[in-house]
């Protein structure tokens, strides 16, 4: 079993949720910059040309990163990050959605269509008129969940899980790239640097 992996927020957020696990699997960095994910023989492994991808040991690959995750604490149920009960998963998941959807994919777009336009724009489609307006709907849902998670430790309540790893990986990458949380917004800074202070941030 491997991951290919590579910058960005999405191998982030599967190696520190490997990380939260005690889990090692190989790396095998693949270049982003150079487009070596656009092009054979990584097109085999993932034909989205996405990163990261885990392989098996019988070649079978996995793409995805919530689905990544999944699997992982499926093969690794403890500590769970995910959920022991129904009750629990479904909680999860409903956060890893509404955080993936309304916060991790303005953002990655609002900076792939302007800071990161010239790496690609010859890559995908690319729509830079509307990334000062994807930049500004992370930032509004960013501020509904501020609210949300005023007096709570994590994101769900009292437990880490996979909502906590997105949400962090992809702000962190936003504080980088010209679009971190308004100061409006104490309650997500104050998780965030409870967050950034855990061992498995730096993954």
């Amino acid at each position: 079993m491997k991951i290919y992996n590579s910058m960005g927020p999405n191998p982030h957020v599967v190696r520190m949720f490997l990380a939260e696990k005690g889990v090692s699997i190989p790396l095998e960095t693949v270049d982003l910059m150079a487009g070596e994910n656009r092009r054979e023989p990584y097109l085999a492994k993932n034909a989205m040309g996405q990163l990261p991808t885990l392989e098996l040991d019988d070649g079978t690959t996995i793409t995805e990163i919530t689905t990544i995750c999944e699997y992982l604490e499926e093969k690794h149920p403890s500590p769970p990050l995910i959920g022991t009960t129904p009750e629990e998963r479904a909680e999860t998941r409903m956060w890893v959605r509404r955080i993936d959807l309304n916060i991790c994919e303005p953002m990655i777009s609002g900076f792939r269509y302007s800071q990161g336009l010239p790496l690609f724009q010859s890559r995908m489609r690319c729509l830079p008129e509307a990334a000062d307006g994807l930049k500004a709907l992370a930032q509004d849902n960013l501020a509904k969940v501020d609210g949300m998670i005023a007096d709570k430790t994590f994101v769900v309540g009292d437990r880490l899980t996979l909502a906590d790893i997105l949400l962090f990986c992809f702000l962190d990458f936003g504080i980088a790239v010209g679009q971190p949380p308004i100061p409006e917004n104490k309650n997500v800074i104050a998780w965030f640097d409870r967050m950034k202070a855990r061992a498995s941030a730096s993954a």
